[in-house]
């Protein structure tokens, strides 16, 4: 190779490598802790159609393996370490998962929730905004009336 076709091939390269460390910085992630045989917590809100990092913690003595048949997973997590699993993007529903180790009590559920839209943040925002000195206000006016 030339030295004028290296240099454009190893700027694609770096591009690449720095486009995708990007898009991993930006991913959702959730961690689950294992202890005593179980998933804490039990229960993972996540947004749908979104890929995201599964961050699990094993606490136990002893290695457990994640399981899912619904997510078509599954990961043996060693003794107090931890282990990354990637799932996604999911439509809306409900995906169960267990510790096939000790499959009666390492359980837990994924519920994937539809992400929400930027009218339903602007009214939630909103209304909050506007509920928050009603608040205050409640409370001021019934210390006054205390007061008297």
């Amino acid at each position: 190779m030339s030295l004028f076709s290296v240099k454009p091939m190893q700027s694609i390269i770096v591009f690449l490598a720095l486009l995708s460390f990007a898009s991993l910085a930006n991913r959702p992630e959730f961690e689950v802790e294992l202890k005593n045989h179980l998933f804490y917590p039990a229960e993972i809100e996540i947004p749908a159609n979104t890929k995201v990092k599964l961050v699990i913690y094993n606490r136990d003595t002893t290695p457990e393996e994640f399981d899912s048949f619904d997510l078509n997973r599954e990961k043996v997590i060693f003794p107090q370490k931890k282990s990354v699993i990637f799932i996604g993007p999911l439509p809306p529903g409900h995906y169960k998962f267990f510790g096939e180790f000790n499959p009666n009590s390492a359980q837990g559920t994924i519920i994937v929730v539809p992400k929400k839209s930027a009218t339903d943040a602007n009214i939630e925002t909103l209304a909050l905004a506007y509920t928050a000195p009603l608040a205050a206000n409640s409370l001021l006016f019934k210390e006054v009336l205390h007061v008297n």
